[in-house]
């Protein structure tokens, strides 16, 4: 595999994706060289931690941003040379931020995250073909046998990532995790992956910059007098930290002050319940964001001190 590269003066480059090819590549930059690359599911990873250590400057773009500048270029050739020019006159248009990357505590807690989700899948695939196999009129034995022994080693897998990754987000975010498990509607499993796809929530300044990363901000569409688009959420976001708090919303409803007045709220005006469900989410993760930066826990009777005009 090789990746390409175009430097602001036009040059085109190929060098291989290893790290003799990491090597050659850094040898062209200078120290004021800042690279641009678009996200590219793991593939990207391992050339900019690498260009990161080197003390590279590094923004990992989101692809999405960079197909739509591309179409947005009319270009009627599509080829890894020409997306590579056109990232680079991309990267001479917009704001970019630096990339900072993961530590490795993060990345091994990602990790661990990954392969639990692969493991609830399989474990979901072998009940249903367990139930499959059952309302047969004679199942296999031998093939219940082999179900059931795959089942008990996918779920005693589960369990010993589980316990591990309890351990390792313990070892940085042990105060935080326990806030969280304040929370009504919050529980165990949730806190812990709440503290695992926000790293702790270290990486964000404000709740509403956080349900933005979430995808749960609203998108509003309309143009003139005619034309008013149903307002619906992105969903451009962490589709897994949606899931989580979407299920988490049938519990706080009933248990959270709160988010169940929110609901309330919502229901009685004439909204659909699942908008209300949708709101009940985003007051439960600025909850859970004020608890992590706040260094309490969840008081039902607080209230904010700060007085808007």
């Amino acid at each position: 595999m090789v990746f390409d590269v175009t430097d602001s003066d036009g040059n085109y480059y190929q060098f291989k994706n290893t790290i003799s090819g990491f090597r050659k590549f850094v040898k062209l930059l200078g120290s004021d060289s800042h690279c641009v690359m678009e996200a590219t599911g793991y593939y990207h990873y391992q050339l900019a931690y690498y260009l990161l250590e080197s003390g590279i400057k590094v923004s990992v773009e989101n692809p999405l941003s960079v197909k739509r500048f591309i179409q947005m270029k009319l270009s009627k050739i599509k080829t890894d040379k020409s997306d590579s020019k056109l990232i680079c006159e991309y990267a001479k248009q917009v704001e970019l931020k630096l990339w900072k990357g993961n530590s490795k505590h993060q990345t091994e807690c990602l990790q661990m995250t990954r392969l639990l989700a692969v493991y609830t899948k399989q474990t979901t695939m072998l009940k249903n073909k367990l139930h499959g196999e059952a309302v047969l009129g004679n199942p296999s034995k031998a093939v219940v046998s082999s179900l059931k022994r795959s089942l008990k080693q996918v779920q005693k897998e589960v369990k010993t990532l589980e316990d591990k990754l309890i351990v390792l987000v313990k070892e940085v975010h042990q105060d935080v995790l326990t806030r969280l498990k304040s929370i009504p509607g919050i529980g165990a499993k949730t806190s812990l992956m709440l503290v695992v796809l926000t790293d702790g929530f270290e990486r964000f300044t404000s709740g509403s910059e956080l349900c933005s990363y979430a995808g749960l901000t609203p998108v509003i569409r309309k143009s003139g007098s005619s034309v008013t688009g149903r307002p619906r959420i992105s969903k451009i976001g962490n589709q897994k930290l949606r899931s989580l708090l979407f299920m988490c919303s049938f519990n706080a409803c009933k248990y959270n002050k709160a988010c169940r007045e929110i609901y309330e709220r919502i229901v009685a005006k004439g909204k659909s319940k699942k908008l209300a469900l949708i709101a009940v989410c985003n007051k439960l993760l600025k909850q859970a964001f004020a608890i992590a930066k706040s260094g309490l826990v969840y008081d039902d009777s607080h209230r904010s001190t700060l007085v808007k005009n």
